[in-house]
């Protein structure tokens, strides 16, 4: 097969097991491509992809590549030194960016992006499983699993493909979606964004990319999606729907009512009510399925099917998953790992919580990240009753001296929040284990491995539950 300007019969994905990378390979598959790749570690995501046909080799060597290779597929967390990439170099085989590789495979679809600083996950998963319970069989790829290992992409039967839009690079230019949805603007990804006027200037781009008598969905809400509604009002051939609280949105969240780990939402639409659920807990998830809802019935879904259809799902895999419950105590894991997220989710668990007492164990994610937003994660934190801060996850970074998590810590500790370290990772489990009593919440956060956490802390309380 050949998709657009990129020859992807038989590509090869550098990092094939990463959330956006692993996506697009299993579409490819399910096409008829022949995928081939390589990744750190095996992985259950690895093990999904070989089931699809995809051949996977474990570590990164020039020999993984394979002879009829058409294109190496890579992200911008590929180093430019990687063996594989160096010998497609040498061998004259085609570079193609993972963003580049997304747009292809949407070619011929009505496309859906959802960009915004935070919650394109969430938001993404709403419309692909919403608009998949009403038969219109959408493709998408999500940049987390909903419910298995290889179910944050599909390749449908329908004509919508719906697709979470990256901002971290600017790889979101190279879409050209019927529908644009922008949660949120903030200043993040610190080490390709020097100032907010460049994020601006980024996400402006992004709208000028919609296609004439296309849809902006966009927060009325949040200061930062404000100020690109009025930089963007008036371009030709866009519709604009602003949607939230506020008093002037077209899409008018009229109330959230918590219902233990589910929300009641009542908007207003076209002038009529319109309530429904949302089976996530938190204000924050309840308006990210209203921006899903009004991006839907700007393709021509009805709202009141949509709205029903909405309550089915029931989450994505790391955005406040329940992993299991010993000793009277929940554990529920995380992504969370900017503080405008971390406090949403820390809000959400508080409601749910009741009279029980929520614990952290955080890990920070990325050195410039934690440089620029040390402060404001701290804060954040002092929302728990108690929390547990790791180590920097470096993922793609190298060190930054005197960027430790320590200074997360300070900044927690001046808001009053009640707060330690662990540099030991392997002993935050029963550290946590023994911090919890019956009826409190214990939250894996951060974007890195602490999500593997979760499991040995309900290990750790089963063993101390009376009676085991």
């Amino acid at each position: 097969m050949n998709d657009a300007a990129h020859d992807l019969h038989a590509p090869h994905f550098i990092g094939i097991g990463g959330a956006g990378m692993s996506g697009l390979a299993k579409i490819l598959a399910v096409r008829g491509a022949k995928v081939s790749g390589s990744d750190s570690k095996e992985s259950e995501t690895v093990l999904a992809l070989r089931a699809l046909g995809a051949e996977v080799a474990v570590g990164h060597a020039a020999e993984n590549v394979p002879a009829g290779t058409s294109s190496i597929v890579v992200s911008s967390a590929i180093r430019a030194d990687n063996p594989e990439l160096a010998a497609a170099r040498e061998r004259g085989i085609p570079v193609v960016h993972r963003s580049d590789a997304l747009a292809a495979l949407m070619g011929g679809r009505r496309a859906l992006a959802v960009a915004g600083t935070h919650g394109k996950t969430t938001t993404t998963s709403m419309l692909a499983v919403s608009l998949g319970e009403l038969g219109l069989d959408p493709s998408y790829a999500i940049g987390g699993d909903l419910d298995a290992p290889g179910s944050n992409a599909h390749h449908g039967t329908g004509d919508i493909f719906v697709a979470e839009a990256d901002e971290s690079d600017r790889s979101f230019h190279k879409y050209a979606p019927e529908v644009a949805i922008v949660l949120n603007v903030e200043l993040d990804h610190h080490a390709n964004y020097a100032s907010i006027e460049e994020i601006y200037e980024s996400f402006e781009t992004f709208v000028g990319r919609i296609v004439p008598g296309g849809t902006l969905v966009v927060s009325a809400d949040h200061a930062g999606a404000r100020e690109l509604t009025s930089r963007v009002a008036g371009r030709a051939g866009l519709n604009v729907v602003t949607v939230g609280s506020a008093e002037d949105a077209d899409v008018r969240v009229l109330s959230v009512a918590a219902r233990g780990m589910t929300s009641e939402v009542t908007v207003l639409i076209d002038g009529a009510e319109l309530a429904f659920t949302v089976s996530v807990p938190g204000r924050h998830y309840a308006h990210n399925a209203v921006a899903a809802l009004a991006a839907g019935t700007a393709l021509g879904v009805p709202a009141a099917d949509l709205a029903k259809a909405l309550g089915s799902y029931t989450g994505v895999r790391r955005r406040l998953q329940l992993k299991g419950e010993a000793g009277g105590v929940q554990v529920i894991d995380s992504y969370a790992h900017h503080p405008t997220e971390m406090s949403a989710d820390l809000e959400a668990i508080r409601e749910a919580a009741g009279s029980g007492r929520v614990l952290v164990v955080f890990q920070p994610h990325l050195f410039s990240r934690t440089q620029q937003l040390a402060e404001e994660m701290g804060q954040a934190l002092a929302l728990a009753d108690a929390s547990v801060v790791l180590d920097i996850y470096p993922a793609r970074e190298d060190p930054i001296p005197g960027v430790t998590s320590e200074l997360i810590i300070d900044a927690a500790r001046r808001a009053g929040a009640d707060t330690a370290a662990e540099h030991a990772f392997a002993a935050a489990p029963a550290l946590l284990a023994g911090m919890a009593k019956p009826g409190d919440l214990v939250l894996t956060m951060g974007a890195g491995d602490v999500t593997n956490l979760g499991p040995e802390i309900l290990g750790q309380l089963a063993d101390v539950a009376p009676g085991a």
